[in-house]
């Protein structure tokens, strides 16, 4: 339990940093709308440059594992590695589409920019969870653990709503 709970709350830094990141490049935003870019637009170009960041540290590694394992062969063959290839690729799409509409959905925001990541986290964590409940994969988990989920799952729809009530009064 401990490594989980390290790596967990690595993972939640990690995500601020992300957030930070992306809050931080503002003057990009700003030189890309001096262009002329249209603001719904405004937010991809900060991407460029937060996920290069993640490719890098990723790439290396990555690559230090594939040395240290000795499984650099495992990339060129095999059966259903076609399949696997694109599976990884489609996964990757979609990972990165989830931050392309988060940038156009943020650009909209106004003034309550502030609460698109805090909103963007809990829907990942909501909706990936009821999939995952309505799928059957917490079939034969514990009722104890089920419930925890389930009271994680209405602390977020709370904050959510609390959040955007927030918001209407600040509006």
């Amino acid at each position: 339990i401990g490594r989980g709970l390290a790596i967990a709350t690595l993972s939640g830094a990690m995500s601020g940093c992300f957030a930070w990141g992306l809050d931080a490049g503002g003057p990009i935003r700003a030189a890309s709308l001096a262009v002329g870019t249209d603001p719904l637009w405004q937010g991809l170009p900060v991407l460029c440059v937060v996920l290069a960041g993640g490719l890098f540290t990723n790439a290396l590694w990555c690559g230090a594992l594939i040395l240290r394992n000795r499984s650099a062969a495992q990339f060129a063959a095999g059966p259903g590695l076609a399949r696997n290839y694109a599976l990884a690729g489609l996964g990757g799409l979609l990972w990165y589409l989830q931050f392309f509409f988060y940038t156009m959905g943020e650009s909209q925001m106004g003034r309550f920019a502030f609460s698109s990541w805090t909103l963007h986290m809990a829907s990942i964590i909501l909706f990936s969870s009821l999939w995952g409940f309505g799928q059957g994969e917490w079939r034969g988990v514990a009722a104890p653990t089920r419930r925890l989920v389930m009271a994680g799952i209405a602390t977020l729809i709370v904050a959510t709503i609390v959040i955007g009530a927030g918001n209407a009064l600040g509006g």
